[in-house]
C-alpha cells in the first residue's frame, strides 16, 4: 500500500521556444486561446478552440501543433504522433524553428508511448541539420538507453558535456537518466569529475552534487551555506540532504521556514509532505500536498494527487482514497502504480 510519488518527470522538451505558444505571433486568435488553455493543463477545452481554429481557417500547421500537445497533456501518445507528423508534413520544404520544435515534441511523444526507437530517429533527424543541438544529443542518450545501447548513450552524453560542462542541471539529468538504467557507478564518475577539476564551483552545486554521491553531511554542510543565496532549490536539497539521513524532523523544519520566509511553491510542498509521511504524520502530509494542489499551473500536480491518495490511505479514508483514485486516473490512465493502488482500494 501507499507507495508515494517524489515527482513524476515528464520527458524534456528543453528547447522549445516560448513564443511559439502563441502561434509564432501571428494573429491566430483560437490557437492562441488554445495553447492558453494548454497552459492551464485544459487540454479538451483546448482541443475545442483548435477545432474552431480549423473552422476559421487558421494556421493548420499550428492547429496540428496545438492538437499534438494537447493530446500528450491527455496522454493520447498515438493521437499526438499523429497530429506532429501532420505538422511536419505540412512545411513548404523550407526548415524554420518550429520545425524544430515540433520535432522535439513529436520524439517526446514517440518516447511517451514507448516508442524510444521511433524517437532517436528524430533525434538523429534533429542532429544531421543542426549538429550542435545540445539537447539533443542528451536525449538522443537517453533513448538509446531504452534501447539497451549503453555506448552509444555514454558517447551522446559525453558530447553534451562537453559542449557545456558547466551545465550541471543537465549534467544530474545524465546521472539521473544513468542511475535509472543500473549505470548509477557512471553517473557519478561524471559527477566526482566535477568536484575533482572544476575551477570555481559554488556551495549550491558543490552541495547538490555531493548529494547525488550520497555524501549527505558534506551536502547539507554546503547547503546551508547555499540557501540564503540561492531560491527553493537550496532549500529542496538542504531538505533532502537531511532527510536521507534520517533527520526528518529538521528537513520539515528546513521546508516550513522557506514556506513562511517565501510563500507557497509545490515542489516544497510535496516534499514537506514527504517527510510528514516518514514521520508518520499523515494528516500534517495531507494537509501538505492539498496546500501544493492549490498552487494553480504547478507542474508538479499529477504527483500532488497522487501522494494525496496516498495520505488518505494511511489515514485509513479508503473511500475517499477510491474516490480519488478514480478521477485520477481518468487525468493520468497510464499510471501503472495507480493503476495497482486502485485495484488494492477495491479490496479494501
Amino acid at each position: 500500500m501507499g507507495k508515494i510519488h517524489r515527482k513524476i518527470v515528464a520527458v524534456g522538451v528543453c528547447c522549445l521556444m516560448t513564443g511559439m505558444l502563441t502561434g509564432c505571433g501571428s494573429d491566430t486568435t483560437k490557437i492562441t486561446e488554445g495553447m492558453q488553455l494548454v497552459e492551464t493543463l485544459d487540454y479538451q477545452g483546448a482541443l475545442n478552440a483548435f477545432d474552431e481554429a480549423e473552422a476559421q481557417k487558421e494556421d493548420s500547421r499550428l492547429i496540428a501543433r496545438g492538437r499534438g500537445i494537447a493530446s500528450m497533456g491527455l496522454t493520447e501518445y498515438d493521437q499526438a504522433v499523429e497530429y506532429f507528423t501532420q505538422a511536419l508534413e505540412l512545411s513548404d520544404g523550407w526548415v524554420q524553428n518550429v520545425d524544430y520544435d515540433m520535432n522535439y515534441y513529436l520524439a517526446a511523444a514517440y518516447t511517451k508511448n514507448g516508442q524510444p526507437a521511433e524517437a532517436k530517429k528524430v533525434y538523429d533527424a534533429i542532429l544531421g541539420l543542426k549538429p550542435e543541438e545540445k539537447d539533443a544529443y542528451f536525449l538522443r542518450g537517453s533513448a538509446e538507453l531504452e534501447l539497451g545501447d549503453y555506448e552509444s548513450a555514454k558517447a551522446d552524453f559525453d558530447q553534451a558535456i562537453s559542449m557545456d560542462p558547466k551545465n550541471y542541471d543537465r549534467l544530474i539529468e545524465i546521472y539521473e537518466a544513468l542511475a535509472a538504467h543500473g549505470y548509477r557507478e557512471v553517473g557519478q564518475e561524471y559527477l566526482q569529475n566535477v568536484l575533482d577539476t572544476a575551477k570555481q564551483l559554488d556551495a549550491y552545486d558543490s552541495g547538490r552534487i555531493y548529494y547525488y554521491l550520497g555524501e549527505y553531511q558534506k551536502a547539507y554542510l554546503a547547503l546551508d551555506e547555499a540557501r540564503d543565496k540561492g531560491g527553493a532549490d537550496s532549500y529542496l536539497y538542504l531538505g533532502r540532504a537531511y532527510a536521507a539521513t534520517g533527520d526528518y524532523n529538521y528537513a520539515s523544519s528546513v521546508y516550513n521556514n522557506y514556506l513562511s520566509k517565501q510563500g507557497p511553491n509545490a515542489e516544497i510542498y510535496n516534499e514537506l509532505g514527504l517527510c510528514e509521511m516518514a514521520k508518520k504524520e499523515y494528516q500534517n502530509a495531507l494537509a501538505a500536498f492539498q496546500a501544493g494542489k492549490q498552487i494553480e499551473g504547478n507542474s508538479l500536480m499529477q504527483t500532488l494527487c497522487f501522494n494525496e491518495i496516498v495520505a488518505y490511505e494511511y489515514l485509513e479514508d479508503y473511500q475517499q482514497a477510491e474516490v480519488l483514485m478514480n478521477a485520477y486516473l481518468q487525468n493520468y490512465p497510464d499510471d501503472q502504480t495507480a493503476i495497482r493502488e486502485q485495484q488494492f482500494l477495491s479490496t479494501r
